[in-house]
């Protein structure tokens, strides 16, 4: 444990390191700090898990002091032989892609390019993370809806304005990785990467994509994935349609076990797929690279079936959609007979005064419904109002639901469980194989503590034994007076379809006995109370005639 806490320490303080140099260089809060920091993050540890793996594959490189000096000095046809050897979940690096190499011609005035002119180091830095990207593009890169390959790395030195700060800024980063070795981590697994990567991203998630926010509590996820999964799962398809940076994948692909899933994302915010590129990556995940698509999820859904004339359908889908947002310039595209099976329940209209208030989460969850396999299983975030809509698109998803069996149950959260947003929401959690079953039904909103976030935003945050409450009672299926109930299709379908744990609850009422002469005091103590409150009533009525004739008097 102590060594745990050792490295992530050692991470989370080179992470700060890296943040103080685009501070030093005036790109502090910068639209390209973000790039720059996860680029860089993400460079050092391919680079030294290059080293790592290339170690478990040629033995004499284990035991050398300096593993990239012994990698450098190797000869060129035993090297190329090393890299036919590892595995596809490692980046590929030529020798002069070493963070050393980098790191010892930072200050060589000798350097030429391929026509003579002088080679400075910014450029060399630039070209390096480029020739990598190229090296390693068809594993390590993502795609566009129209399949153009979106690079692992771009040049970072083109933020800097001033050209004569480019190639101190490029030195003062290599200077800062050659301090730092990842060696340690590579061991580690997802509980170690899931705060390490939250802590990498906590001040560019402040804004968000159009389709997603970056980052899922992780308290969340685990409770969906938690729930979701029983027992061994094997060769899994796993499928979130407005991704973000793929929290809820991640850690449902980590409880079925990332050797026996793959993913498929698809988000249309450019930043949250680079964010979601590099989650994969540091937990393992490369083999699903190529199903990340960044492309309009409603409009343009780009995983499709063998076929390629539908769309594929998923054992396992998972997703955090926006609640509302102006999809208005779509909205008549989407109302059309091309997408009528895909949104059966309808299309949202167009309010009046204000776009942005389109529910887009009703899309998301018909789309989501469509894409369930035969017996697929999906867990959504939904506001909580949802759940007892009594009309309108909300109500014929839930008769839909309810109609077609495919419902597990639902978890109503506290209040403020994202910092982001006060709406209150639940997880509706969907099961096709749950035709006859009993359906959960849980209000936990009354868990969890308050904390202040940023010195603002107050979020509600829920201790790991209210998380174990909350899966291990819903898993179970056991009723809890005033938390959870266990229901019938039947019941659901007597109450208007409503998916609310608190209208299931049962009333108690607390019967006394009591004498004739106690019920008589009882009542003698309400009728003088009462009396009292008229009197009050009274005298007030007559102050505010007198208030009144006074106004009307002047």
């Amino acid at each position: 444990m102590m060594q745990i806490e050792s490295i992530t320490i050692k991470t989370k303080q080179m992470i700060d390191d890296l943040k103080a140099i685009c501070a030093n260089f005036g790109l502090g809060g910068s639209p390209g700090e973000y790039k720059i920091i996860t680029q860089v993050f993400l460079y050092k540890y391919l680079s030294d898990k290059f080293g790592y793996e290339a170690s478990k594959v040629e033995p004499s490189i284990a035991q050398a002091e300096n593993v990239e000096t012994a990698l450098t000095a190797m000869p060129d046809e035993d090297y190329e032989m090393m890299l036919m050897m590892l595995g596809g979940n490692v980046a590929k690096l030529k020798k002069t892609h070493y963070i050393s190499y980098l790191f010892n011609h930072q200050n060589d005035d000798s350097m030429k390019k391929a026509d003579g002119t002088p080679y400075p180091f910014h450029e060399l830095f630039d070209d390096t993370l480029v020739d990598i990207a190229n090296y390693n593009l068809d594993i390590f890169s993502v795609q566009t809806g129209s399949e153009e390959k979106i690079k692992l790395f771009e040049p970072i030195s083109q933020y800097i304005i001033e050209t004569a700060k480019k190639s101190a800024f490029c030195r003062a980063i290599i200077n800062k990785l050659v301090e730092f070795s990842f060696a340690e981590v590579f061991e580690q697994k997802y509980d170690f990467f899931s705060q390490i990567f939250e802590y990498l991203i906590k001040d560019y998630n402040k804004d968000f994509g159009k389709y997603a926010e970056y980052y899922t509590p992780h308290t969340i996820a685990d409770i969906i994935a938690r729930i979701m999964v029983h027992g061994k799962v094997t060769n899994a398809t796993v499928y979130d349609p407005a991704a973000g940076s793929g929290t809820l994948v991640l850690a449902l692909a980590h409880q079925i076990g990332e050797d026996n899933c793959t993913i498929y994302t698809q988000d249309i915010s450019s930043k949250s797929n680079e964010f979601l590129r590099l989650n994969l990556i540091l937990n393992n995940l490369v083999h699903s690279l190529s199903n990340v698509v960044h492309d309009d999820t409603l409009v343009a859904p780009r995983h499709l079936n063998p076929q390629k004339n539908g769309l594929a359908k998923f054992q396992y889908i998972v997703s955090n959609p926006p609640f509302n947002m102006d999809f208005s310039d779509n909205r008549e595209t989407l109302a059309g007979e091309k997408y009528s099976s895909r949104f059966f329940a309808g299309v949202p209209n167009i309010p009046n005064k204000d776009k942005n208030s389109m529910a887009v989460y009703l899309m998301f969850l018909q789309h989501i419904i469509y894409s369930m396999d035969t017996n697929g299983k999906a867990a959504i975030v939904v506001p909580t109002g949802f759940l007892t809509a009594g009309s309108g698109i909300p109500k014929k998803i839930r008769e839909h639901i309810v109609k077609n069996r495919m419902l597990r149950g639902v978890v109503s959260m506290p209040s403020n469980i994202f910092a982001t947003t006060g709406t209150n929401v639940s997880i509706i959690f969907l099961d096709k194989e749950n035709r006859d079953g009993q359906l959960i039904l849980m209000d936990a909103s009354k868990l969890g503590t308050k904390e202040k976030v940023d010195g603002k935003n107050q979020r509600t945050v829920l201790s790991q034994q209210e998380i174990n409450k909350i899966i291990d009672t819903f898993n179970a299926g056991e009723a809890v007076d005033d938390f959870c109930v266990a229901v019938s299709y039947k019941e659901i379908e007597e109450k208007k379809l409503s998916f609310s744990a608190g209208q299931y609850f049962e009333v108690k009422i607390e019967y006394v006995e009591l004498t004739p002469d106690e019920f008589a005091e009882k009542m003698n103590g309400f009728t003088t109370r009462l009396d009292e409150l008229f009197a009050e009533s009274r005298r007030l009525e007559d102050e505010i005639k007198q208030q009144l004739g006074r106004v009307e008097y002047e």
